[in-house]
């Protein structure tokens, strides 16, 4: 029997993110704006809730095209509204479309999204050792270094708290604790 992280619990969506996504480097564009997104989303809401709408915002956000959400225009915000698949809430839905826009600006800033992001840690995902779920901050200091400067890129839904979620999704962070299997995993390999 595998030991994983307590937050893990037993929805087997919950299980699959854990095992196979969480905490594992993403250097794909497209990918890193998704969970900006799903991230921005999240805010006030449990991770499960938005895993289990993630197909749906898949599809309502045309698969996570940065170039394409940032042309969304009060038609396309109106009907992404009235989508019952997604979290219908205006201010996120006008966040992930200001932050397409933004997103587009780093990239032709950085040369990609992913040279920026991954550059406030050299590139190397941090280690962590954390021995128990209750220890995990919810936000770090470099986690509000990258919100202000995220903000300051024209970001917003980019608080310390959700930053660091984000860190830790797409693996700038390694937060599993230290019993669980995919900490070892993670810290061994070599992405």
């Amino acid at each position: 029997m595998l030991t994983r992280c307590d937050w893990a619990g037993t929805d087997p969506l919950y299980v699959a993110y854990h095992d196979e996504e969480w905490g594992v480097p993403v250097h794909d564009d497209r990918t890193l704006f998704e969970f900006l997104v799903l991230e921005g989303a999240q805010a006030g809401l449990s991770w499960i809730t938005i895993l289990r709408k993630r197909e749906a915002y898949r599809e309502a956000f045309d698969n996570f095209d940065p170039r394409i959400v940032a042309r969304y225009d009060e038609k396309k915000i109106g009907q992404l509204l009235d989508n019952k698949g997604i979290i219908r809430n205006r201010r996120k839905l006008e966040s992930a479309v200001r932050n397409a826009g933004q997103f587009l600006e780093v990239q032709e800033k950085y040369g990609s999204f992913n040279a920026y992001i991954w550059n406030f840690v050299d590139g190397t995902p941090i280690q962590n050792s954390w021995e128990n779920v209750s220890e995990l901050p919810p936000y770090t200091s470099l986690g509000e270094r990258i919100s202000k400067d995220l903000k300051k890129q024209g970001f917003n839904f980019v608080g310390p708290t959700i930053v660091y979620s984000f860190m830790q999704a797409v693996g700038m962070v390694n937060d599993h604790i230290t019993v669980c299997f995919r900490h070892a995993e993670l810290k061994d390999s070599q992405f």
